[in-house]
């Protein structure tokens, strides 16, 4: 049995599927994406993305250890201070995409609305 291709991709093995949803589970957070959005302007101090959430230190530094778990993002650390960066810039698509998928959703329920 030959391997099916998926939109000029191969297909995966079960395994990696599982890798794929983890990635995105990490980013099935509202906190997360926060993180994300501001570490695509450039590498932050905890403290900055503390204060940014107004979430605590630890709440925080869980949402930061799942996404460097998943390799989203890295950090470094300089003295008493850890640093985050995104390790996959890439991962700044998903919000147009997600953009993409609210704009389609927002016309078809406004077409809706205008056949009423």
């Amino acid at each position: 049995m030959g391997t099916r291709k998926t939109r000029g991709r191969k297909r995966l093995k079960p395994a990696d599927y599982s890798i794929q949803a983890a990635v995105a589970d990490a980013l099935g957070n509202a906190n997360r994406l926060m993180i994300l959005d501001a570490l695509a302007e450039g590498e932050m101090c905890v403290c900055e993305i503390v204060e940014m959430l107004g979430c605590d230190q630890s709440t925080t530094s869980r949402h930061l250890a799942l996404l460097r778990n998943v390799g989203i993002v890295e950090s470094r650390r300089e003295g008493a201070r850890v640093y985050y960066r995104l390790a996959c810039p890439c991962v700044t698509k998903f919000f147009d995409c997600i953009e993409e998928v609210i704009s389609g959703r927002l016309s078809r329920q406004r077409k809706l609305l205008a056949g009423i």
